[in-house]
């Protein structure tokens, strides 16, 4: 379900970022997009719904996030409140499975996209 609402929001042009722990793309970061990457983007039952294209990619710790990076992302009510709260719910949830504990500190990816193909 959430991957079906984050498809729509790509596809109406709100969402134009996202974030992802720094250690989901291996030790040396190798497998880190990079500007120009293209990558389809499946929905919640792995129906291709688009390509992205990635315009820009940076790290830095969780608390490093700004409001700009936050609208950009379009989730909920696009604001850094919002981004803060709902980010650190998800990714504790994801670190407690390799029981590593959340911090502001921990690296993110801040990856920004723009939508260059869809079927519509």
């Amino acid at each position: 379900e959430m991957q079906n609402q984050l498809c729509n929001l790509v596809l109406s042009g709100r969402k134009r970022a996202t974030a992802s722990l720094a250690m989901w793309y291996g030790p040396d970061g190798q497998s880190m997009p990079n500007p120009g990457d293209l990558s389809i983007m499946l929905d919640g039952e792995g129906t291709p719904r688009g390509v992205i294209q990635t315009t820009e990619v940076c790290q830095g710790p969780f608390a490093s996030v700004d409001a700009r990076f936050a609208a950009d992302e379009g989730e909920g009510d696009g604001s850094l409140d919002y981004w803060k709260t709902e980010h650190q719910r998800y990714f504790t949830s994801e670190l407690s499975k390799d029981s590593i504990p959340f911090s502001e500190t921990i690296q993110v990816v801040f990856e920004r996209f723009i939508l260059v193909w869809s079927p519509s």
